[in-house]
């Protein structure tokens, strides 16, 4: 909806594309559907859901036996983003590098994203 022809809305890591693959076949789902929605201290959150049917409205990111879908409110916020997944001593999850984010909050679990107006801005440049 969002894209620019030829370049992918979102990328992966292999890290996180060697996860999302094992999900899939651990859960038997279709693939993992990411998206945003109001909340946290800074306003924003990422969601993650697993998918077992395809929404015609999804922009679809296939890597290395990894299916990502971006919910069509979110493709706008996402396009850019590099998604890895990172294991620590005391915390595994994924990580969104995202450069349409303005600010986060401390805690890291929550987002403010740039206006509308400089999200299309940016979009147009690329």
């Amino acid at each position: 909806m969002f894209g620019i022809p030829g370049k992918q809305a979102v990328t992966l890591t292999e890290s996180a594309a060697s996860q999302i693959r094992k999900l899939m076949q651990d859960k038997g789902h279709s693939g993992l559907r990411i998206g945003v929605k109001k909340g946290g201290c800074a306003g924003m959150e990422y969601t993650m859901d697993y998918v077992d049917e395809l929404n015609a409205h999804d922009e679809v990111v296939e890597d290395r036996g990894a299916r990502v879908l971006i919910a069509p409110m979110a493709q706008m916020f996402l396009f850019g983003t590099e998604i890895d997944y990172e294991v620590s001593l005391l915390e595994a999850g994924f990580k969104f590098k995202n450069p349409n984010v303005e600010d986060a909050c401390g805690c890291g679990e929550s987002i403010k994203f740039k206006d509308v107006e400089a999200l299309a801005a940016d979009l147009g440049k690329s």
